[in-house]
């Protein structure tokens, strides 16, 4: 396997008012820097309006489709990104509608890279915003990867100064997970410059 390092976008998908989602971000990011082969971008949805109403002529048709200007941070890092992690809650049963906006008014962006999911909720751990945005994805021609870090009961996992009581297990989760975002970024970051896609 090549020694590159990939970028690696990871994406806080809640936007809600008192969100745990930066506890659960801080962690993984001290993981995906502890990995040693990635580049991360810790990107918050917060910090870009995302209108959840689409133009005319969704991304997805028009991927060149000029976007609103408030929206070009944003944009430039998904495009500079070789690989994704998305955290997400659920809320009833399903993701936050701010991560959906984000991911449809982009379409190229995520194309042929891989993406990986941490999901944190009372009862699922996130698992059900999980299954969703596999599909989701899988529409953009992305490509989610099998492990994935789940956090049921959060509020009782996580101490007080934002560190896991008992790490080992989670830990062990994400570096699976990069593993396999490594191992799928790197042959498709290669495969992007040498065989560009371009099936509809």
């Amino acid at each position: 396997m090549s020694s590159q390092t990939l970028k690696l976008a990871v994406i806080l998908g809640s936007v809600r008012e008192g969100r745990f989602g930066p506890t659960v971000a801080n962690w993984f990011v001290e993981q995906a820097e502890a990995h040693g082969r990635f580049d991360v971008d810790l990107i918050d949805l917060a910090d870009t309006p995302l209108p959840l109403a689409l133009p005319p002529v969704p991304p997805a048709m028009e991927p060149n489709l000029p976007r609103p200007a408030e929206m070009a941070d944003l944009t430039a890092r998904l495009a500079a990104a070789d690989a994704f992690v998305v955290l997400t809650p659920d809320y009833n049963r399903a993701y936050p509608a701010a991560l959906k906006a984000a991911i449809d008014w982009h379409y190229l962006e995520w194309q042929t890279k891989p993406v990986g999911f941490v999901g944190y909720s009372g009862a699922s751990g996130g698992l059900l915003a999980i299954e969703g945005l596999r599909q989701v994805f899988n529409e953009l021609q992305a490509h989610t990867v099998r492990d994935y870090v789940s956090f049921p009961r959060y509020y009782e996992l996580f101490g007080p100064d934002g560190t896991l009581k008992d790490p080992e297990g989670p830990n062990a989760a994400a570096k699976a997970m990069l593993d396999q975002l490594l191992w799928w970024g790197s042959v498709l970051h290669d495969a992007r410059r040498d065989r560009p896609f371009t099936a509809a």
